[in-house]
């Protein structure tokens, strides 16, 4: 991944959900612990997991739910058969809009037992959180778009537009098959829909556990790696020249350490700096506000851009991440190569980030190349339109009254890129409030609020419904 968007009886039930009762869960929640539990310990990992088995696991879900064989199918691309996923649909009657996608993946980082404190694949509640490897990312919201079609399907509610699901694997390992990509590409029409709620956004919290901002995800940077490639024909080191392949790479690595990309801006982070300006408060809050008003203020952006999570929303970015030199001690370097990492701002093409380079290092001698890319590059962010926003903002407040909804741009990846590229809007969105240290996501000990998580299916749940009428 990377960071989440948004009946009387159901409104009750909202209401008290904020504070799980003192005597425990909520049935409900029980029941949905019980589905969450048996997909967070199905070993998804690529080396030796299956994200099969996952998905079967849940489709057997919806056939006990009421789901006949038309309404869901276990998929899998040929030569892969442990990397398949879910497909999903609760048919609307008609009436409605376009249907709407919610899209999750099964697949997890890898874990070495021996690494953890707890076994990651197996769902530890302690001191308030869930522990496993996927407790968050990203079976926490497969487990609930799942769980939210068997409550609608119990329910006997009718949507006026379809809902569809779609389970995938591959979105962590970049080299790996995309469950996400495949569809877009072979079964555009299963997927079709109006837009998508994935991933890539969330609550926050503060140091105490209180939320302070929802954000939704709209719109994501692009990744892509280029290779800076300098050879030579070298010689013995006791005859040094001034032509040397590491010393030309250095340079070149020099120069682009020294760049700054452009300022640019999305709704998505114009609304950002404007709404996170007072949260943030003291300089930086004042910076905040004073960029969002004009993005050419030179003093705000120093101010804000000095902040690499800030820098990474405005501007695209290149950084060296990878080195290679020489063949011998005793030689002039033949090859010196690095890899370089730029996350690319919306609306800005592979090959004019390649170009920039080039000319940033201003040395032909440096052979630039752009390796396969991840996706298809999308062109702009996805709107932040009434029919979008309004479910969301509806949901939080009863939930989390006072707390402000505010969009991000990314500058991580998530298979939003993928459904976007072939016209998809995909908005990340979880309700899900997690902890300012990142909860471990991809790293030792991951881990969810219980209370953040339950929160967050109840929200999730009502945009559904909201949406599902629309």
């Amino acid at each position: 991944m990377m960071m989440r968007i948004f009946s009387a009886g159901c409104a009750a039930a909202l209401l008290t959900t904020t504070a799980i009762a003192a005597d425990g869960p909520r049935p409900d929640q029980l029941k949905f612990r019980e589905l969450y539990k048996e997909l967070v310990e199905t070993n998804t990992s690529l080396s030796t997991g299956s994200c099969t088995l996952a998905a079967e696991k849940m489709a057997a879900r919806l056939k006990a739910a009421g789901y006949t064989d038309k309404e869901y199918q276990v998929f899998t691309a040929p030569g892969k058969p442990k990397e398949g996923g879910l497909f999903a649909i609760l048919k609307g009657d008609g009436s409605g809009s376009k249907p709407m996608l919610l899209l999750a993946h099964l697949d997890v980082v890898e874990a070495k037992r021996e690494d953890w404190t707890r076994d990651p694949f197996t769902l530890v509640e302690e001191g308030g959180y869930f522990y496993a490897r996927g407790a968050s990312d990203d079976k926490a919201q497969a487990s609930v778009w799942v769980d939210t079609l068997i409550r609608l399907k119990q329910e006997g509610f009718k949507p006026k537009r379809d809902i569809k699901l779609a389970l995938t694997c591959g979105e962590e390992t970049s080299s790996a098959f995309n469950g996400a990509g495949w569809l877009a590409k072979e079964k555009r029409d299963l997927i079709d829909a109006a837009f998508a709620l994935n991933e890539g956004a969330g609550g926050r919290l503060d140091d105490k556990g209180k939320p302070i901002a929802l954000n939704i995800q709209a719109g994501e940077k692009f990744p892509q790696d280029y290779k800076l490639e300098v050879t030579n024909p070298g010689g013995h080191s006791s005859r040094p020249t001034k032509d040397n392949a590491i010393y030309e790479l250095a340079a070149a690595l020099g120069k682009i350490g020294q760049t700054e990309w452009p300022l640019e801006y999305t709704d998505a982070s114009r609304t950002f700096l404007t709404r996170m300006s007072p949260l943030v408060g003291g300089e930086m809050g004042a910076a905040m506000a004073a960029l969002a008003k004009d993005g050419k203020d030179a003093k705000a952006a120093a101010i804000v851009t000095s902040d690499p999570g800030y820098n990474g929303m405005l501007r695209t970015t290149c950084v060296a991440t990878m080195l290679e030199a020489g063949h011998a001690t005793n030689a002039l370097p033949q090859r010196a190569t690095a890899n370089i990492n730029c996350r690319i701002f919306p609306g800005t093409s592979v090959q004019q980030v390649r170009e920039r380079l080039a000319e940033v290092i201003g040395n032909p001698k440096v052979k630039i190349t752009a390796a396969s890319p991840r996706s298809e590059i999308t062109k702009g962010p996805p709107p932040l339109t009434p029919e979008i926003m309004k479910p969301i903002e509806t949901a939080a407040a009863k939930l989390w009254p006072g707390v402000p909804v505010i969009p991000v741009l990314q500058a991580g990846a998530t298979d939003g890129a993928f459904l976007s590229a072939v016209g998809i809007p995909t908005y990340g969105v979880s309700g899900i409030f997690g902890d300012p240290d990142g909860n471990g996501v991809h790293g030792l000990n991951e881990r969810v609020r219980v209370k953040s998580l339950y929160d967050g299916r109840d929200f999730m749940y009502d945009i559904v419904k909201q949406y599902a009428m629309q």
